[in-house]
């Protein structure tokens, strides 16, 4: 859309998200074309998982779809869900829908895929010396400070919400890897368990 940055406008946010949607499942349905793999679109609100009808419903889809060895693509419906409404509809980023959507769904792992190789003690972008932390056990006020700010100026993301999916993950006793999504073969490495990325995972969990 020509667009130099992320309009302030609810308005205009959501009609940017009716349009980016049509584009991404054009682009996912190419790409899972190539697997010869079928998809299918299930846009959330956060109040979905807030009322146990509603609940139930979306789980027995997300169970349909996988016994029937369909991919689902999951994403909030921005052009609904807004924070001027009078109930709690945003989960605020798509890093945080994939924990919850994880958690509902009974998942082992979730593994999230970003620009970084993972997370630092440090800002990699500032600091020439900072290392990548390989495992994370615990998540409190001093990773909270490392992660800084927000992601880029279009999205609503960054190493905040990512800890906070991982935070998610860990008090539920599963795990979370976060690494570079530049390659997507990266999921194979991590599915094998080759040392990649970092692994948020309470001590006594073994990632084979």
């Amino acid at each position: 859309m020509h667009l130099k940055k992320r309009p302030t406008e609810i308005g205009a946010q959501q009609a940017l998200a009716a349009i980016g949607q049509s584009e991404l499942m054009t682009l996912f349905t190419q790409r899972f074309d190539h697997y010869l793999t079928d998809i299918a679109q299930v846009l959330l609100t956060h109040d979905i998982f807030d009322f146990p009808k509603s609940n139930k419903f979306v789980l027995n889809t997300f169970d349909c779809l996988l016994r029937d060895n369909v991919i689902p693509i999951v994403n909030e419906n921005d052009t609904v869900a807004t924070d001027e409404l009078d109930h709690k509809t945003t989960f605020g980023d798509n890093d945080q829908l994939s924990a919850i959507v994880a958690s509902h769904v009974n998942a082992d792992l979730l593994i999230v895929l970003s620009d970084v190789d993972g997370f630092y003690d440090q800002n990699p972008n500032k600091s020439a010396d900072a290392k990548l932390i390989s495992t994370v056990h615990q998540i409190d006020e001093g990773e909270f400070g490392v992660a800084g700010g927000s992601g880029s100026r279009f999205g609503t993301g960054g190493m905040q919400t990512k800890l906070l999916a991982a935070k998610r993950m860990i008090d539920e006793n599963r795990m979370m890897v976060l690494a570079n999504g530049a390659d997507p073969r990266i999921i194979f490495k991590i599915l094998a368990g080759e040392d990649v990325g970092t692994i948020f995972q309470k001590e006594s969990v073994t990632h084979e």
